[in-house]
């Protein structure tokens, strides 16, 4: 293992240990950072992250830990934390960086507070650090399987994206560079939202022809609204953007189509997500906001909002996504 890159990854969930694992095979030393000790100490007991990826051995370069100072021997960090922690997970990794390591986003969201990209975030709390994103249509289980997936990696310079796609792609997931990161990031933050409303769908028998309607029309929103904020057509029809969609927007595997198939069948917003994380729930207001300031119309995301604030039950928010003016497709 001489010469091998070390690597750190912050967040212990699924999605991170897969990642973990994943990259083991390229690097000497893989960091798995949780911030609770007692879930760390399980993991290096266990060999194991049954709380979050059951069945799933941790390869043996991957070493699990509570002290966020391990990415002072950190090549590149992969952060996996929620997008609404990931200023504070930032903070408190100013001093240990080391200054030429990239940081690389493999969260989707908006900061709600801010209206702010994970990028930009890390801009504020850590000038002149390099940020990178990593988002795309992947399931952690499948990644940890073995099983083919395929995510963008965009950077802001091209030559930091090629270099970062050499150190993490594995022989079962391969790596598109971009450098438009702010499309990739915009992909797998409003996509999420959009998947609650595919979820509703079908929680509510709708039928095939209405999600495929609504999956277009989603996508149609989601081009509207990266677009006017300066990203490439061409990445929101790729990986990061339509593929991620696809996927996010047809599996119960996904959390975000799941509370939607919840809040579907009846269930209340305070509780269809049945305790698990929604990105796309904590998402959706700041994105109304952010595409009303912008004029960009996005009605199912605003359907969706709706919903999550209880300003509208599902029925009234189909009845006025379906009687809404007739105008031409785009």
């Amino acid at each position: 293992m001489t010469g091998k890159p070390t690597l750190a990854v912050l967040g212990a969930g699924a999605w991170g240990t897969a990642l973990a694992n994943m990259a083991a095979g390229a690097h000497a030393r893989v960091w798995l950072w949780a911030h609770d000790p007692a879930h760390v100490e399980t993991m290096r007991r266990d060999r194991r992250n049954d709380r979050r990826l059951p069945g799933v051995d941790l390869a043996p370069q991957v070493e699990p830990v509570a002290d966020i100072a391990c990415v002072a021997e950190a090549d590149h960090v992969l952060s996996v934390v929620p997008a609404q922690n990931f200023r504070a997970t930032a903070q408190i990794l100013r001093g240990h960086l080391r200054s030429d390591a990239a940081v690389v986003n493999c969260a989707k969201g908006i900061e709600r507070e801010t209206g702010l990209y994970m990028h930009e975030i890390l801009a504020q709390t850590i000038p002149g650090q390099a940020a990178a994103a990593l988002s795309g249509p992947s399931f952690a289980v499948d990644l940890a399987r073995g099983l083919p997936t395929a995510v963008t990696l965009a950077t802001e310079g091209g030559d930091l994206a090629e270099k970062l796609c050499a150190r993490l792609a594995a022989r079962h997931f391969r790596l598109y560079r971009s450098s438009d990161l702010i499309g990739v990031e915009i992909g797998g933050a409003a996509k999420n939202v959009l998947a609650i409303a595919c979820g509703v769908v079908m929680g509510k028998k709708l039928g095939a022809s209405a999600h495929a309607a609504l999956l277009a029309r989603g996508f149609a929103e989601l081009m509207r609204f990266a677009t006017a904020q300066g990203a490439r057509p061409e990445t929101i029809m790729g990986l990061s953007g339509l593929g991620d969609l696809a996927l996010t927007c047809s599996s119960p595997q996904s959390r975000n189509y799941a509370l939607g198939f919840a809040l579907g069948q009846g269930e209340a917003p305070r509780t269809a997500s049945h305790g698990k994380l929604s990105e796309g729930a904590l998402t959706a207001r700041i994105l109304v906001d952010k595409a009303r300031g912008l004029g960009v119309e996005m009605p199912i995301a605003e359907a969706v909002t709706a919903i999550l604030e209880n300003r509208s039950d599902v029925g009234a928010a189909i009845e006025a996504l379906m009687s809404r003016p007739f105008k031409a497709e785009s």
